[in-house]
């Protein structure tokens, strides 16, 4: 199957989809035009800010099946959004998950959606890489918070190094742009920012520093953990030359030119900045669950209209009644004052 490329949303707009509908607007004008879906709660790495390393997972009867995957994928695209970014837990560790990217490419050679991707570890990108590109997918995030082995292995508690590094020299064998997401861990990677800048823009790959998000409960203390991206940021610039530029990829990530190395380095500053005023995203669970906001409990059950009617009307009945309550922003907080996270579910199960 030929696919087209993935339309540049800065030159050209999406054409509307078969069956399109009204954009899904929310109460503040900013219309949702990017949706994080999350295939899997299950991830074959225990990181020590994103999960507990005894974890419980969903039963798999709990979760949208492909097909249901790619109907709510496509009622989505058919209510205007343009961007879908495919999330776990690891996506590519649930059964046959090329099947779900094979049938959403269609949405890319119609032109209705303007970029198919997905977040992942990397462990399985050796294995998948030249079939992403194949049927449509342009760029990949993968999460590596240390270049150091032994490092990663504590920081993963079950990740392989090697197979991580063997990914990402595979997916840019297959020509896909790769951005890596580094979250600035205290005490604990804030030394290898640096190498890892150099390292990434080494090999044409942006980088993006994540601050460390309050949610979930985990072994360690996350206040121990935080590192402020602004104290990181003034560090680069005694080192750096950092030019503000206005490169959007859809996501809450502001982005600079480092001078010296002529790549791109971004930051999403969750606590120390918040970037909720355009947020244009919801996320969807593998369960079904549609929460609003990353940083709010409110939420609703699609996955029971999908299940209850062969026709869509529920499901946009329901699409519509969830937008209309999606809040402003969130309100993380990270201080000792406050030691419970900001919501209970995990990174894991929201999508990350």
């Amino acid at each position: 199957m030929t696919i087209a490329p993935a339309i540049d949303q800065a030159s050209s707009e999406p054409v509307p989809a078969p069956g399109a509908r009204a954009p899904l607007v929310d109460p503040f004008g900013r219309k949702i035009s990017y949706v994080r879906i999350s295939v899997t709660d299950r991830c074959d790495m225990r990181c020590v800010y994103c999960m507990s390393e005894d974890m419980n997972f969903l039963p798999k009867h709990d979760l949208l099946t492909l097909e249901e995957l790619d109907r709510l994928c496509s009622a989505l695209i058919a209510r205007g959004v343009t961007k879908l970014r495919i999330t776990g837990g690891e996506p590519l560790v649930r059964r046959n998950i090329m099947s779900l990217f094979r049938a959403l490419s269609r949405h890319l050679a119609s032109g209705a959606l303007g970029e198919l991707t997905l977040t992942t570890n990397g462990t399985q990108l050796a294995q998948y890489a030249s079939e992403l590109a194949a049927v449509g997918v342009r760029r990949v995030n993968v999460s590596l918070d240390t270049l150091d082995p032994e490092k990663f292995r504590a920081i993963t508690r079950w990740g392989d190094h090697v197979k991580v590094m063997a990914g990402i020299d595979a997916a840019l064998a297959a020509g896909l742009e790769v951005k890596v997401n580094m979250v600035a861990l205290a005490s604990v990677n804030e030394n290898e920012i640096v190498p890892m800048l150099e390292w990434a823009h080494g090999r044409g790959m942006d980088l993006t520093l994540i601050e460390v998000m309050p949610l979930g409960r985990i072994d360690e203390d996350r206040v121990d953990q935080f590192l402020p991206l602004s104290l990181v940021e003034a560090r680069l610039r005694d080192r750096y030359t950092l030019e503000a530029l206005d490169h959007r990829t859809g996501g809450p990530a502001r982005y600079v030119r480092v001078g010296e190395t002529g790549g791109r380095l971004g930051f999403i500053t969750p606590l120390t900045h918040n970037f909720c005023e355009g947020c244009n995203r919801v996320r969807v669970t593998c369960t079904g669950t549609l929460y609003m906001c990353l940083g709010q409990d409110d939420a609703a059950d699609l996955r029971a209209p999908l299940r209850a009617s062969a026709s869509d009307e529920l499901l946009h009945g329901a699409l519509e009644e969830a937008i209309a309550r999606k809040p402003k922003g969130h309100d993380f907080v990270m201080e000792r004052s406050h030691p419970a996270p900001a919501v209970a579910r995990h990174m894991s199960v929201t999508g990350g």
